[in-house]
């Protein structure tokens, strides 16, 4: 009985929740990173070197690093509907108001807007998905979530490359375009997301009351009571959230160093192909990141282990990137490339599952917020220093050396504290250590 209460509750669960989450992320991710195509054009239009458009594709981050803990707190007081609604509209409107830009103060203004209006998103809807899904749902949840933002590439890279060829139409430049057709999307579904979204599984009428009362006492049982009463500034001095948060730093100069730069880096490889060519091969590494994702976050799940389905692939990303950056032959280096940016995504879910089981509540939310805050640093600090690089050495080799660096040693450190601070899932363990 309790088998069959778990599993259609879930089911139901996942085709209410996941694929409309999954779109919301999809048009995120587009709107955040669209300024890598964009880029192919607007770079010559606004006289933007390499470390300029590092420096407008980081500003995006310092926004986002300061106001994310703030947006998750928030989001547990107002409700997780109306402040997702708020987010998606404002940022909607600020990614198609930069088509409007004619300078790159202006264009790094506009970055920082979005910043400011995005911060929170993601975390928001990472901390909103443990609120409803059990500890041995959850990399699957989260694994299926975060396909969304690979998609965004897979769909969005192919989409932007055909945008950006409707240049000169009514005399309007392609990029303008871009960034015009692809913000307005989340405006319409943020106004969506106000009347599809539930704050609680309590306000779940789609469910039935036997499955509604089941969830509701099996995530309750699973938290602790004594999980909620932790205020939101304990998660700043807690050990365990900022060795989290050094690991995600870490993979991040993956995530959104390749991620930033891939046309790019993929245009210097095949530099006789048309635009629309070079971002069909930069979305082929996301097809193999919404796969593994999968694989993994399943797996882990099934096992009920963590810490090798997070360590294992974020070591082997690094190392097959040194391998990519040093061989002679072309196509080799692309289809590692491809590997690379396939098993850094494959951590993503098991990450955020391994964080969620022990940390809820207001607390849970400010934690997932700062780790993901502290992560963003490398989106400031890193697509800057990617730009400076290629403009001293004319490649981004070792941009991609840092990169492979840094994929290495978060695979380590994951070794280290999953090891000290072990996070099971239920299966394998039951109740879990509170934030400390």
């Amino acid at each position: 009985m309790q088998n069959d209460i778990h599993d259609s509750t879930i089911k139901r669960v996942n085709k209410r929740l996941i694929p409309f989450l999954m779109l919301l992320y999809l048009i995120a991710y587009i709107d955040r990173s669209n300024i890598s195509v964009a880029a192919l054009q607007m770079n010559a239009d606004l006289a933007l070197t390499a470390e300029m458009y590092g420096i407008a594709a980081g500003i995006f981050y310092i926004a986002y690093i300061l106001f994310e803990v703030p947006s998750n707190v928030i989001l547990t007081r107002v409700g997780a509907k109306l402040w997702i609604a708020r987010i998606m509209v404002t940022w909607g409107m600020i990614a198609a108001g930069m088509s409007l830009v004619q300078t790159p103060t202006q264009l790094y203004i506009m970055r920082f807007l979005l910043g400011v209006a995005e911060a929170g998103f993601t975390p928001g809807i990472i901390y909103y998905l443990s609120c409803w899904y059990p500890r041995n749902n959850r990399a699957h949840a989260m694994s299926m979530f975060y396909i969304g933002a690979a998609l965004a590439s897979v769909i969005g890279l192919p989409i932007s490359g055909t945008i950006l060829n409707m240049h000169g139409f009514f005399d309007i430049a392609g990029w303008r375009w871009l960034f015009l057709l692809e913000g307005i999307p989340a405006v319409i579904l943020g106004v969506v997301v106000w009347f599809y979204l539930d704050d609680s599984p309590a306000q779940a009428r789609w469910l039935s009351v036997q499955e509604r009362d089941w969830l509701q006492r099996k995530l309750s049982s699973e938290a602790g009571a004594d999980n909620h009463h932790h205020q939101w500034h304990q998660a700043l001095t807690s050990k365990k959230v900022w060795l989290l948060s050094a690991i995600w730093l870490l993979q991040a100069f993956g995530t959104i160093g390749i991620t930033l730069f891939l046309p790019l880096i993929v245009k210097g490889v095949v530099t006789e192909q048309s635009n629309l060519i070079v971002s069909l091969l930069s979305a082929v590494p996301f097809l193999f990141a919404c796969l593994f994702m999968w694989l993994n976050g399943r797996h882990s799940d099934r096992s009920g282990e963590r810490r090798l389905h997070l360590a294992i692939p974020l070591m082997l990303a690094g190392g097959l990137l040194l391998v990519a950056v040093y061989t002679q032959y072309l196509l080799l280096a692309y289809l590692l490339l491809v590997v690379t940016v396939g098993l850094n995504w494959a951590i993503t879910p098991i990450f955020w599952a391994a964080t969620t089981e022990s940390l809820t509540g207001v607390a849970g939310a400010a934690a997932i917020a700062l780790i993901n805050a502290v992560a963003n640093v490398a989106g400031l600090v890193f697509p800057p220093l990617m730009g400076r690089l290629k403009d001293l050495t004319g490649n981004y080799d070792v941009s991609l050396v840092i990169v492979a660096f840094a994929l290495v040693s978060g695979g380590g450190l994951a070794l280290y504290v999953l090891s000290i601070s072990p996070t099971r899932n239920s299966r394998v363990a039951g109740k879990e250590e509170s934030l400390r």
